[in-house]
């Protein structure tokens, strides 16, 4: 299964295209451009920081292997504050997020089952299924079915339905200490980086890298993915077994989020870590290969 740059004629019979959608990202992507006129070291120094806080900690950690695989346990509170931290990345609620993650698990490269099929081409995988939504990925009933231990918290709920006004709060903070320059750089341009990277964990890392395990879908590990999302380039590995914490597997692959956890599991708040086959962790140079 080879998918395909471009989408094939089966894969452009899509719903209509959703113009708010389109409206809603277009004008981010443009006032992310007036960064051009408001740059300032300090500026970028807010996005980079904010890029790993709301990214790594927030996506990569929490709403990915915390709140949809469970590859850890940290106390609820905590992990209250870390799904709050994801909210602010604005790539959705956790009920939606973990949900339509659950089924490109559960239905890989599925063209109509899988939210983000990369069999459906490059483009779809990476932003076109968010242009083009499908109802049944996003309706509150149909992702609440895949994420009912999320659905059941009132704090989820809570979260899902107001992640979009945490904005405010964030802007407001931002021109306080820094002006224009801190919203534009520290909003606009770290949102249009980080959904970028992270969408291309749907599209890039299901076309392009090394294939250590024959998992039955298209995913591969590709390190430069992995350098830009802290670490969850290292696809290949996390499709074979998902509910794995680390998703680098090795000392040279770098796995930003992985370091994050083992902090929280040194400092006894990260519980029941699940870890790579014995195999893998006694000989962490040596090359994986099964049949997953």
């Amino acid at each position: 299964m080879t998918p395909q740059l471009f989408p094939s004629a089966e894969a452009a019979q899509s719903p209509a295209l959703n113009w708010r959608n389109v409206f809603f990202f277009g004008t981010i992507h443009v006032l992310a451009l007036l960064a051009f006129w408001h740059f300032s070291w300090s500026a970028l120094g807010v996005t980079i920081a904010l890029y790993w806080l709301f990214g790594s900690i927030g996506i990569c950690l929490g709403y990915h292997r915390l709140l949809t695989h469970r590859s850890f346990q940290v106390p609820k509170l905590l992990e209250y504050a870390i799904a709050l931290i994801g909210s602010l990345a604005l790539q959705g609620g956790p009920i939606f997020w973990v949900a339509g993650h659950r089924q490109h698990h559960a239905f890989t490269e599925d063209i109509d089952k899988d939210p983000y099929s990369a069999r459906r081409g490059f483009w779809w995988s990476h932003i076109l299924w968010i242009m083009y939504p499908r109802a049944e990925f996003f309706t509150s009933a149909s992702y609440r079915k895949y994420a009912p231990d999320l659905a059941r918290d009132p704090f989820y709920t809570w979260l899902d339905r107001y992640f979009l006004l945490l904005q405010l709060p964030l802007a407001i903070g931002l021109y306080a200490l820094g002006g224009w320059s801190f919203v534009i750089w520290g909003v606009f341009v770290r949102m249009v980086l980080l959904w970028h990277t992270t969408w291309l964990i749907n599209s890039a890392t299901h076309l392009f890298g090394d294939r250590p395990f024959e998992t039955e879908d298209n995913s591969r590990n590709l390190w430069w993915v992995a350098l830009l999302t802290f670490g969850e380039g290292w696809h290949n590995h996390h499709h074979a077994y998902p509910n794995v914490a680390p998703a680098g597997w090795h000392w040279w692959q770098i796995d930003m989020t992985w370091w994050s956890i083992r902090a929280l599991q040194a400092l006894g708040l990260a519980k029941k870590v699940v870890m790579p086959p014995k195999q893998f962790q006694t000989n962490r140079r040596a090359n994986p290969t099964r049949n997953a």
